[in-house]
C-alpha cells in the first residue's frame, strides 16, 4: 500500500471544497465528537458519484440515501444489514451524492460512554474499531442522518495544531465486492485502532 502524509486542513468548510478522496485522507486525525465523546478518526472510505458501483448513490437518490445529497457537512447515517449503523461525511455539492464512511476511530475522552454503549468486556482497542462499532459507540444511529456536522452535540473539528500529520496508507476498500480495486481507503500507518 502507498503512503502519504495526512493533509493538514484547519476547517471544516475549507476540507469540504476540496474532491471527496482528499476530504477522506485529511479527516484522518480529525476528531468526531458527540455530547461528551470525542474520538480521534483513524481510518475513511471515499465513496464517489461516478465510477463507483459500490457508491450507494450509483442507483440515484432514494428515500435511505437521500441525504447523500445534502450539501457538503451533513451526516449520511444508514442502516447495513439491518443491525449495524454507519457514519458517513457528505462532501460534494448538494445534488452529486459522494461521501466519506467513518470506518475507525481513537477513544480521547467519554471511555465510560463509550464502554457502557458497547459493553465492559469489549477491548479499548475494539470500542470503535469498524464503522458499525463506531457508530454503537458514539450512540449514532438513523436518528443523526442529515445533521449538520459543523456545531453542536455532533460535529467534527481539526486536531490540534500541534498534534503531528498522520502518516497514511492507502489501498483498496474492504467489504465491499463493486469497485473494490480503488485506491479510496486512507488508515493511519501506526494505529492499532484501524478495523
Amino acid at each position: 500500500m502507498p503512503t502519504t502524509m495526512a493533509p493538514r486542513i484547519r476547517t471544516l468548510p475549507e476540507l469540504l471544497r476540496r474532491p471527496t478522496p482528499e476530504v477522506a485522507a485529511a479527516l484522518v486525525g480529525w476528531r468526531l465528537i458527540h455530547g461528551a465523546v470525542v474520538v480521534r478518526i483513524v481510518e475513511t472510505e471515499a465513496y464517489l458519484a461516478q465510477g463507483d458501483a459500490a457508491s450507494h448513490s450509483a442507483c440515484g437518490r432514494t428515500n435511505r440515501n437521500a441525504a447523500m445529497f445534502l450539501a457538503p457537512g451533513h451526516a449520511y447515517v444508514y442502516l447495513i444489514y439491518g443491525v449495524h449503523h454507519c457514519l458517513n461525511v457528505v462532501t460534494a455539492p448538494e445534488g452529486v451524492g459522494e461521501a466519506v464512511l467513518l470506518r475507525a476511530a481513537e477513544p480521547l475522552t467519554g471511555h465510560s460512554e463509550l464502554v457502557l454503549r458497547r459493553g465492559a468486556g469489549v477491548r479499548e482497542r475494539d470500542l470503535c474499531r469498524g464503522p458499525g462499532r463506531l457508530c454503537q459507540a458514539l450512540g449514532l444511529t438513523r436518528a443523526h442522518d442529515g445533521r449538520a456536522l459543523f456545531a453542536g452535540e455532533l460535529r467534527l473539528e481539526p486536531p490540534p495544531t500541534d498534534e503531528p500529520r498522520a502518516e497514511l496508507l492507502i489501498g483498496p476498500r474492504v467489504g465491499i465486492t463493486k469497485s473494490a480495486e480503488l485506491p479510496l481507503r486512507f488508515r493511519a500507518a501506526r494505529s492499532r485502532f484501524t478495523s
